[in-house]
């Protein structure tokens, strides 16, 4: 079946919302480590086009999304999230491939990645290269894997 890329629209806003929290716990985190990430993961409408959040839609439904923020030349990776059902059918790919498609003519020269530790492996695939570790947008003391990915003109 065909995945659609395209814009999110802000109605959307809300179900996003959920769908990376649904994505979150798909990798076994509890109750309280949901509670704690669900302000980083919510959403608001009018974020959706500064964040320039693209989902992929298979059949009507939005199977995931991706946020990719900042000014040229150096963006973020902010979100991306596909749903629980949905991973594993090569959804990540495609909206990965679609933020550096978008990067590259918006003039990004490259573009960082936070990454969750059940990510890395799919970060390091897309080409992304460990640089550090930075602190958790949502749980005091834990800390994240940065990846960077250099984009080629």
């Amino acid at each position: 079946m065909t995945i659609a890329i395209r814009a999110a629209r802000d109605e959307e806003a809300s179900f996003l919302s959920d769908l990376a929290l649904r994505s979150k716990a798909h990798w076994g985190y509890d109750a309280e480590f949901l509670a704690s990430c669900r302000e980083e993961l919510t959403l608001t409408g009018p974020e959706l086009a500064g964040r320039r959040t693209a989902v992929a839609e298979r059949a009507g439904t939005i199977v995931g999304f991706t946020t990719f923020e900042g000014e040229p030349p150096h963006g973020v990776l902010g979100m991306m999230f596909v749903d629980p059902d949905a991973i594993g059918q090569g959804i990540g790919r495609l909206l990965f491939t679609r933020a550096v498609e978008t990067a590259r003519a918006l003039g990004f020269t490259r573009f960082t990645i936070d990454a969750d530790p059940n990510a890395e492996p799919f970060y390091e695939a897309m080409g992304g290269v460990p640089v550090g570790r930075v602190p958790s947008g949502s749980i005091p003391g834990r800390a994240l894997t940065q990846y960077v990915c250099e984009i080629r003109s």
